[in-house]
């Protein structure tokens, strides 16, 4: 399917999600058109933020710093090398000063783009894995994910908010209780089957963002290096500051054990990546020799 169509498909699914709640909760206190409209302009709110200022926000969370190719001349040449084999622009190039080595793509589109690294990650790669990892983060790009993950991690946090909102509510308003406990359930179920829906997209999306990196740069073994030794890392030091709703935004969920989201993966497996690359690489190889 056009990457194009997808984005749309799943962005007006998750609206749906969401003004569905609100036809609920209005039938539940007696004004669903009021409530309908008050979910409209809330999706239509989320979705205009979300769309322009997502990114900045999620850049400047993780202390991200923007920089150009006299300050960072390493990661900015192999960025720079790999969007040309991808054939997209040059995104923006930012680095977070943190040892935690990972890596993610945002922006609304192929033109406002950022790449993000972490310190960590410059320190423990050799050229070639950076490639790979870099070459995940276009693939990304490339097919759009990055809107699309932060719509869904906003539509749950909208949903989670509200939830904890109606239950407040139940506990010191005067009002019908009972009205209130159904909201909190019908919010809560939302926002829980919003979540699957965010986390099934992400593991497609990566093992789509994976075969593009091995494509792109036809290093797949770097690649699988590269997550070998960020998967061990992150199991000894996971990242102890950020959102863990961004999870699914990294190259590998850096928050391990930190929230009740960590029940369900942001990311399929580092191992059956790491096998799907080896097996990519050789079949590459075979083919070569034929």
């Amino acid at each position: 399917m056009n990457p194009t169509l997808r984005t749309l498909g799943l962005f007006a699914l998750l609206t749906g999600i969401f003004l569905l709640v609100g036809y609920i909760i209005g039938l539940l206190y007696g004004g669903t058109l009021d409530a309908l409209i008050l979910f409209l302009i809330l999706a239509f709110i989320v979705n205009i933020f979300t769309y322009f200022f997502s990114s900045h926000l999620v850049l400047w969370s993780y202390g991200a710093r923007i920089v150009d190719e006299r300050q960072e001349p390493r990661v900015y040449s192999i960025v720079r090398q790999v969007a040309q084999n991808a054939g997209l622009p040059m995104p923006r190039v930012a680095v977070i000063e943190t040892d935690i080595p990972n890596a993610f793509a945002t922006g609304r589109n192929k033109r406002h783009a950022v790449v993000a690294v972490t310190r960590g990650l410059l320190n423990l790669m050799n050229d070639d894995e950076l490639e790979g990892v870099i070459g995940h983060e276009m693939g990304h790009i490339k097919d759009r994910d990055m809107l699309l993950m932060t719509v869904a991690a906003t539509i749950v946090g909208a949903l989670t908010f509200l939830s904890r909102f109606y239950l407040f509510q139940s506990i010191f308003s005067s009002r019908d209780r009972e009205n209130d406990i159904i909201a909190v359930i019908v919010l809560a179920l939302a926002a829980f089957g919003a979540m699957l829906l965010q986390l099934a997209i992400s593991r497609q999306r990566e093992f789509k963002a994976d075969e593009m990196s091995a494509r792109i740069t036809r290093k797949p073994l770097s690649l699988a290096n590269a997550l070998r030794k960020i998967e061990g890392y992150v199991e000894r030091r996971p990242m102890q500051n950020g959102n863990p709703s961004t999870a699914s935004l990294f190259i590998v969920n850096p928050f391990r054990g930190r929230s009740i989201l960590n029940l369900f993966s942001t990311h399929p497996p580092t191992e059956e990546r790491i096998k799907r690359l080896e097996k990519l690489a050789m079949k590459n190889s075979l083919n070569s020799i034929r």
